[in-house]
């Protein structure tokens, strides 16, 4: 783009390549992104809730994912317009924040900017729009701090925590086994967690999951599964009080960094390197057990010598372990990591009270399950289904919930879910609007409407009358000055979220406020769109 001027001095803009370009301005540019941002919020608005739609989708190469968490589906979509991006970005955002709430943020952006419209089209400055945005997303985060809830909770009463797990796993595909997952969720946070320092480091929960059984059969394992097995079939398949030797290095003769040839003319100059060869292994071998290793696991493999060897000496080995899971497994075992066969001590090797190889089904599939180890501050969540899609989904489901136990870990406060926190915010954002006496005061009640946008996606998805619902629920709140009343999704009678154990993160109901504004804010500013034309 360039600016030139005529000869009477009146200045132009000159776009390069501009037949090749189409270019919006003004109020078609923030309408078309607004259409862009809508678009996106409404195929994530039929997920929203334990009655939510699932999606489906197939990604290039035919795979197929069936799920309604909101930032997979948003990431697995082949989004082209960079609005509909920035919405994508904005999920992820959520995920990698605080990792629940991904759709809520999407439904929350796309009902802001449909109030954000209404308001353009009776003339407001999108800039004054923004800054009234600004003024009320703050309101209802502190509107937040005043409703929430804090409970105390310990490694002997870990209830509140389950109830929370549980409201997220019940919008997912595994809401039918809510109850065990979250308390496979809550026990494994709690046994990596740091309490005095407040801090979770998920990377220490493996999951793991197999095609096989059923949901019901998922297990928390205070130790470390590893998919591989017993590299012999005649070795031992159960070591109890084992002492484990972690290897990088391989179980092989050592190679020349030189190109080297070796001239062989007589049977005895074979023997011999045959014999050499074999003595290396056999060094190798007795180097472990002389240390006291009862078991080996090795990062790279072994050829059929050194496995034969290794049966004979009776030491049992595991192969090709990958790297993640040899920390892993040091971690919990205590061990440490031997790059070479001279270092190996005593003191490096890990002690797990019991190591066993077990099958499943019918199938050829075994996996090692090293348990009781000296340190529990690495656990492994063991997923079993009906098929590949079915675990998957189990794994993001039981990722939300790993998630939310880990921030109320953070910050122990809490909001009522059901919609029932946007409704209080929506109702404290229309009293707090009076107050201002310019243009924003439209921006903030258009904010306090798009909050209700939230309680009538979730009454919409249950089969309830969207605005019969919200209306009803409304009036309880301001009658009674209940901010604990939300949309009864699960048709359970009583619309009290407190009775119904429905909770929600402070932190993440704040994010989804701040996140939304923010990323509608930054729609609203841009004013001219030039891009490449489509033919």
């Amino acid at each position: 783009m360039a600016l030139a001027f005529d000869e009477f001095g009146r200045p132009f803009i000159i776009l390069r390549e501009q037949e090749q370009k189409t270019r919006l301005r003004g109020l078609d540019a923030q309408k078309a992104n607004i259409a862009a941002g809508k678009a996106v919020a409404r195929i994530l608005r039929t997920s929203l809730g334990p009655k939510g739609m699932d999606k489906m989708l197939q990604s290039p190469d035919c795979d197929i994912t069936i799920t309604n968490d909101g930032a997979t589906i948003l990431d697995q979509m082949d989004v082209d317009n960079q609005i509909a991006k920035l919405m994508v970005e904005l999920s992820r955002s959520q995920d990698y924040e605080i990792g629940d709430g991904t759709t809520g943020v999407v439904v929350m952006a796309g009902a802001l900017l449909e109030q954000a419209e209404k308001l353009l089209e009776r003339g407001i400055h999108p800039i004054r729009i923004a800054e009234g945005y600004e003024v009320a997303s703050k309101i209802a985060v502190e509107h937040l701090e005043h409703i929430a809830y804090k409970f105390e909770f310990d490694a002997t009463n870990i209830e509140p925590l389950i109830q929370t797990c549980m409201t997220t796993l019940s919008s997912k595909i595994v809401n039918r086994c809510k109850r065990d997952l979250a308390e496979i969720a809550v026990k494994a946070v709690l046994a990596i967690a740091d309490l005095e320092r407040k801090d979770v480091n998920l990377d220490l929960i493996k999951v793991e999951g197999k095609v096989g059984g059923k949901l019901e059969d998922t297990e928390l394992i205070y130790g470390i599964i590893v998919d591989k097995d017993i590299s012999h079939p005649q070795m031992p398949k159960q070591i109890e009080d084992a002492k484990i030797a972690i290897l990088t290095c391989p179980f092989e003769p050592p190679k020349p960094k030189i190109k080297h040839k070796v001239g062989i003319d007589t049977v005895e100059k074979f023997q011999t390197l045959r014999e050499q060869e074999r003595k290396y292994f056999d060094d190798m071998v007795q180097k472990c057990k002389d240390v006291g290793a009862t078991l080996v696991i090795c990062q790279w493999g072994f050829d059929d010598e050194a496995n034969h060897l290794l049966m004979h000496r009776n030491l049992p080995a595991v192969r090709w372990v990958g790297g993640v899971e040899l920390e892993l497994i040091a971690i919990a075992t205590g061990g440490r990591i031997v790059p070479r066969f001279q270092e190996l001590t005593p003191e490096k090797l890990g002690k797990a009270g019991l190591v066993r190889e077990k099958a499943f089904g019918t199938t050829k599939d075994r996996m090692i399950y090293i348990e009781n180890c000296v340190n529990s501050r690495a656990v492994t969540i063991f997923i079993r289904g009906g098929n590949k899609m079915m675990i998957e989904e189990t794994k993001r489901s039981i990722h939300d919930a790993l998630c939310v136990a880990r921030n109320l870990i953070r910050n122990n406060s809490i909001v009522y879910g059901g919609g029932s926190a946007e409704i209080s915010c929506s109702v404290a954002v229309e009293a707090a609007a009076d107050k201002y006496p310019g243009v924003e005061q439209y921006a903030a009640r258009a904010f306090a409407d798009a909050l209700d946008a939230v309680p009538m996606a979730l009454a919409e998805n249950s089969g309830l009358q969207p605005i019969e619902t919200l209306s009803v629920v409304k009036a309880q709140q301001i009658k009674d000055n209940n901010p604990c009343c939300g949309v009864d999704c699960n048709d359970t009678g009583t619309n009290d979220m407190q009775g119904q154990n429905v909770f929600e993160t402070l932190i993440g109901k704040q994010q989804q406020f701040l996140l939304a504004t923010q990323v509608v804010n930054m729609i609203l500013k841009i004013d001219d769109v030039i891009s490449p034309s489509e033919y």
